[in-house]
């Protein structure tokens, strides 16, 4: 069976598309052509409706690779030798998804990727504002709805704060891992000492060190900051999303091209995360973080603090 020697994962917005593209470029590694084909969150079946019940989720549940033939076959063309990796940040959060590889690729090899949980979500956020399915249009309020929004069966991207607890991810997944075969990377080294992060991954996963020069910024979507343009322009995209979920992927993708255009043109500069806001946030974090560094012997303390630290630069706006 063509299966991963490794995943990456770890939490959206917390630089996994860059360290793929990074790694890809490695001779001994072959990173799967589709990025994040979430196939270990599926349980050989296609994603139930139930948990897609967010702006745009059945949309792009057409998108996740379910079937195991279509799965392995992504890893068909990788050269003899080289070891074979896929990224789906959603594999730390979700447990199932640790069982499900661990019964499959037991020996695995686990790269996790995590960033300020703060930071992460109002990324995830703005990520989700700039492609017309995020209908609060303030942050707080959007992370103030998350309980109802669980509760009502909205996809894991919409799970601004839980996807930011990695202590107890990591401890379930070293608890059923172990310790050696998983590599914990902050985003904030990926950033700031970019190629003594990847070779630290490349050694980790037994490759020579010394051949990626850097990565580059990845996936980064513009602020789309409140106006009445964006309100009407993000009703008919998560309408659009919604009927699309009928259709082949690829059609609302093609026809959502100028309205997200539209919609994205002369995005404004990201705003700093107001500092009172931010300080009430990490205290979800405080108890994690805590459990996060016991585990890895590491201190997160930069992360209570009222400014976040780490980040590729972002190019002025159009």
């Amino acid at each position: 069976m063509a299966l991963p020697d490794f995943f990456l994962m770890g939490a959206p917005k917390a630089g996994t598309t860059a360290l793929h593209a990074a790694l890809a470029q490695h001779p001994q590694l072959y990173l799967s052509p589709v990025k994040e084909p979430k196939f270990y969150l599926c349980d050989g079946r296609r994603p139930p409706r139930s948990g897609q019940r967010g702006p745009g989720d059945a949309h792009s549940a057409q998108e996740w690779v379910w079937r195991r033939s279509q799965y392995e076959a992504l890893f068909d063309a990788a050269p003899a030798g080289a070891l074979r990796g896929e990224s789906t940040p959603f594999y730390l959060y979700d447990r199932a998804a640790h069982e499900r590889i661990q019964a499959d690729v037991p020996e695995a090899k686990l790269v996790v990727v995590i960033r300020d949980p703060v930071d992460r979500a109002y990324s995830n956020w703005m990520h989700l504002r700039s492609d017309g399915l995020e209908p609060i249009d303030d942050f707080a309020t959007a992370w103030a709805a998350e309980d109802n929004r669980v509760a009502a069966g909205w996809a894991p991207f919409w799970h601004y704060r839980r996807l930011g607890l990695y202590g107890a991810q990591l401890r379930d997944l070293t608890d059923r891992f172990g310790r050696d075969q998983v590599h914990v990377l902050r985003y904030r080294d990926l950033v700031e000492t970019t190629v003594e992060a990847l070779d630290a991954v490349c050694a980790f996963l037994g490759v020579s060190t010394g051949v990626i020069a850097g990565a580059e910024r990845a996936n980064s979507h513009p602020y789309v900051p409140p106006s009445r343009r964006a309100t009407v322009l993000g009703r008919t995209l998560r309408a659009g999303a919604a009927l699309g979920a009928y259709a082949p992927p690829q059609v609302w993708r093609q026809l959502s091209r100028p309205l997200l255009a539209t919609l994205q043109h002369g995005g404004a500069r990201r705003p700093v995360l107001d500092a009172d806001l931010r300080l009430r946030l990490v205290e979800a974090y405080r108890e994690d973080n805590v459990l996060l560094g016991e585990l890895t012997g590491r201190s997160f303390a930069d992360w209570m603090g009222t400014t976040s630290r780490g980040q590729f630069v972002t190019p002025p706006a159009p």
